[in-house]
């Protein structure tokens, strides 16, 4: 018996597009009920890709999870269908993140686990997509400032004092947190997982962060020259994992079991309420964007170890699908506008999509924009609503989603 009510959405889609979803891709918005794609009556071995469970699609299965805090409501909804499904509310959530899959609500209580019943298996000459039931998986025990990171093999939970944990991913797919393994010392920035280990940034003897690699077994290493002072903000991207210094980035790739460090500074000094404290990029993007103050946004290319400061109006959110696409800032007027990240130069605006006022944003808060491959998502909580905007059309909005609650968190899943 499913836990989860779905309930009707008003899009903008015009009728004839839904339909044609909807025969594309089956039932996707009834994942409780659909049958679990397996081995065929009769054969010995499952078929290439099968897994337990799940039911594999012929394209991305995207995905909105949603949360409003103070009454809890949680609403996951299926953006090849556009029904939204009625989730365990999660009352207090502060931060909300996602590592594809599992979203991960950060409260004084602990950090709940939601599965969002999609994701994406990359396998590099090949990809597979997937679709499941949405579930609660549990409470993880952290403080409301927990740092969660995770891949395909493990999560990694990092607390406010610099303590790390990790939880196997196969138990959170089973649908339990199963139990925690704790990585030796405090940390003084987040620990993420990358390449079959886990990187951390903890002090030397001299007090200054270095990043450290820790194999799955315990063992652990240092980096030569990878220091990072005053380390805020990182992401994982195909170039390597890049963490936030003072001076800039540092970037730690791997090649055959070998990590390497690089450092990709400013352009001159940047004052501490200037520099990139958080990252926000498309999932398999290699191009990252940070607030640069009040009325900036950093976009650092790290295919091209450059930094570029694009001057905007007050930024409440921003992000960027990558090379060749727009930068996308949210700003206080409530417009979504898009920049030329060449020439700095604005190229699109919206309509207000924000009902209210909203101050400038930081990490964490409401409104974001999410990014995926063709389309870019603008959660609106006070209007009840979330905005799908066509970037590679002039930022037209292709679709708007009307809901029964307020949006106040929102990450997308399925990638």
């Amino acid at each position: 018996m499913s836990l989860f009510v779905r309930r009707n959405v008003t899009a903008g889609a015009p009728a004839a597009l839904v339909a044609l979803a909807l025969l594309t891709t089956g039932c996707a918005g009834q994942d409780t009920d659909s049958p679990p794609s397996g081995p065929s009556p009769g054969t010995t071995a499952p078929p290439h890709g099968y897994v337990e469970g799940a039911q594999e699609a012929a394209e991305q299965q995207s995905r909105l999870v949603l949360n409003d805090p103070v009454t809890g409501d949680t609403r996951v909804l299926d953006l090849i269908t556009g029904e939204a499904h009625e989730a365990p509310p999660v009352k207090g959530a502060e931060k909300l993140s996602t590592d594809g899959r599992f979203a991960h609500f950060r409260t004084p209580g602990g950090t709940r686990v939601l599965d969002g019943g999609a994701w994406t298996v990359d396998h590099g000459d090949h990809v597979h997509y997937y679709r499941a039931a949405i579930r609660d998986v549990g409470r993880i025990p952290a403080d409301a400032g927990a740092r969660v990171r995770g891949d395909t093999a493990v999560t990694a939970v990092t607390g406010d004092d610099g303590r790390a944990v990790t939880y196997r991913r196969a138990d959170l797919e089973k649908g339990s947190v199963g139990s925690a393994r704790a990585l030796p010392g405090t940390h003084a920035g987040t620990a993420v997982p990358y390449a079959e280990h886990l990187l951390t940034l903890t002090d030397d003897e001299k007090g200054v962060p270095v990043v450290t690699v820790h194999d799955r077994k315990g063992g652990r290493s240092a980096i030569p020259d990878a220091a990072c002072e005053d380390p805020a903000g990182d992401a994982v991207t195909r170039r390597g994992v890049v963490f936030g210094c003072a001076d800039g980035a540092l970037l730690i790739s791997e090649d055959d079991g070998r990590f390497t460090a690089e450092r990709i500074p400013y352009d001159g000094e940047v004052p501490p309420g200037q520099r990139a404290t958080s990252f926000r990029h498309r999932a398999g993007s290699d191009t990252l964007t940070a607030p640069a103050g009040d009325r900036a946004v950093w976009v650092l290319d790290v295919t091209g170890r450059t930094w570029t400061r694009v001057r905007t109006g007050p930024v409440v959110a921003a992000n960027t699908a990558g090379e060749g696409s727009p930068l996308l800032v949210l700003e206080t007027d409530g417009s979504l506008h898009g920049y030329d990240i060449a020439t700095g130069e604005q190229s699109a605006r919206t309509a207000p999509l924000l009902t209210g006022e909203r101050p400038a944003g930081a990490d964490g808060s409401a409104p974001v924009v999410e990014v995926d491959r063709s389309r870019a998502y603008v959660n609106d909580p006070d209007g009840r609503r979330v905005f799908e905007i066509d970037y590679n059309d002039g930022l037209r909005i292709a679709r708007t989603f009307d809901l029964d609650m307020k949006p106040e968190l929102m990450v997308e899943t399925g990638r």
